[in-house]
């Protein structure tokens, strides 16, 4: 089956803005509730949608922990497929971007002393009045 472009293509949400903010706002509690009532094709374009922002992705991962590796995929094709593997904690046998990075150390070293000013060079700058 060929996936439908034309809703991940799209940039309209699939749900209303009520609805979408109410899912930003809940909690891991109500979050479940919320979800379950949109179809299950709603609910994959949705997923999508939040994916692709940066400030959705957490939300998108949870939308899509409910959805079915074919909705996904119908809707995303191969992003949608990446999609429900992450959302599922898997990825495909590929290291995360994320994991590859090195962690960041700062020194434990003391900082280096840095010599006094000395006073003379001032006074060689001073300015001549006659």
């Amino acid at each position: 089956m060929l996936p439908s472009r034309s809703a991940f293509d799209s940039d309209a949400c699939p749900v209303g803005e009520e609805l979408l903010g109410a899912l930003y706002r809940a909690d891991a509690n109500g979050l479940p509730a919320l979800v379950e009532s949109v179809s299950a094709d709603v609910r994959a374009m949705l997923a999508l949608f939040c994916y692709r922002r940066t400030h959705l992705h957490s939300l998108a991962l949870a939308i899509a922990s409910t959805c079915t590796e074919q909705d996904l995929l119908q809707f995303g094709g191969r992003v949608g497929t990446v999609l429900y593997a992450q959302s599922r904690g898997s990825s495909g046998g590929r290291a995360s971007p994320l994991s590859s990075k090195k962690p960041i150390s700062l020194s434990t070293k003391p900082l280096s002393a840095v010599a006094p000013l000395d006073d003379d060079l001032d006074d060689d700058l001073a300015p001549v009045t006659a």
